[in-house]
């Protein structure tokens, strides 16, 4: 056989990896994406919960099946595809959004606007408080990175190509976007920074962040799930600050008008990343040898 045809383990494994492969690359659109995301999960999340009215326990119910939803189908696919991937993103921010406000929030007068005598139908909130609430979270998160420790599956995104490592990334995704929530609730309407003094702080956090991968001492990997949990805060106060009254700081832009508009932004932003997908997909892929012709 000649040498070009031998394959090694190394070419079988590299193969099997890029077939296998559901996440994507981490790049400047990944975080665009991302914060895009996450901003339309705020909006979202409070346009059911409170436009709406069905308040935080029904949305939180509703939003957690479509997260599991999106989910099924993003672990039942052959490798990765940016639609269902962003989906998930989003039904994780949505839900996230909802079960932060139900964990933290309660039906008193600092929760309520606009003459409103209540937060929706169904239970009105735990009222935990942001500290109590994000103290949870962050333990929850902390024993989801124990157990994928443990089980000895890579933290690099792009290096999961496994069912159990999918799992875990997804729930670690879905607890740090609610953690992310509440930071951001916390940054808007209880530290004293308001909508646009939250974004800037999370916005200079992560750009420390980025300079920091220059260092060698620092792990990439670290850095990575650190600026994952923060642009969630980021998105959390960058949508507050669309939607919340002018009294209150924001641009009064409403959570329907909004959650529109960053959909079509998000939607477009997918079907970029799509259409790249496919192109690196074509430009990868092994071309078939001719067939020689019978000269009998």
């Amino acid at each position: 056989m000649p040498q070009s045809q031998v394959l090694t383990a190394h070419d079988v494994a590299s193969t099997a990896t890029t077939v296998m492969k559901k996440l994507p690359e981490v790049t400047l659109a990944f975080w665009v994406m991302k914060i895009a995301a996450t901003t339309l999960g705020e909006t979202a999340g409070d346009l059911f919960s409170q436009t709406l009215k069905l308040g935080y326990f029904l949305t939180t119910v509703a939003l957690f099946l479509i997260f599991l939803v999106t989910l099924v189908v993003q672990l039942r696919a052959g490798r990765y595809n940016p639609f269902s991937y962003w989906t998930v993103i989003l039904s994780t921010s949505m839900a996230g959004t909802t079960m932060s406000d139900f964990m933290n929030r309660d039906a008193s007068a600092e929760y309520l606007s606009n003459g409103a005598t209540s937060l929706g139908r169904g239970p009105q909130g735990l009222g935990l408080g942001y500290p109590i609430g994000a103290a949870i979270l962050i333990s929850i998160l902390l024993v989801v990175f124990a157990i994928w420790k443990l089980s000895g599956t890579t933290f690099r995104i792009r290096d999961i190509v496994t069912f159990r490592g999918e799992a875990l990334f997804w729930s670690a995704i879905l607890v740090s976007n609610t953690l992310g929530t509440s930071m951001g609730d916390f940054l808007s309407d209880s530290s004293g920074l308001g909508y646009g003094g939250g974004a800037l702080l999370v916005a200079t956090a992560l750009a420390v962040l980025v300079a920091l991968v220059k260092v060698p001492a620092v792990p990439n990997v670290l850095l990575f799930w650190l600026a994952f949990v923060l642009t969630r805060p980021l998105g959390a106060t960058a949508g507050d600050f669309l939607t919340k009254p002018v009294a209150k700081g924001g641009l009064d832009l409403g959570t329907t008008g909004s959650s529109a508009v960053l959909l079509a932004v998000l939607l477009g932003l997918m079907a970029y990343t799509q259409v790249q997908e496919r192109r690196s997909h074509a430009a990868h892929a092994p071309v078939p040898e001719p067939v020689a012709r019978r000269t009998d």
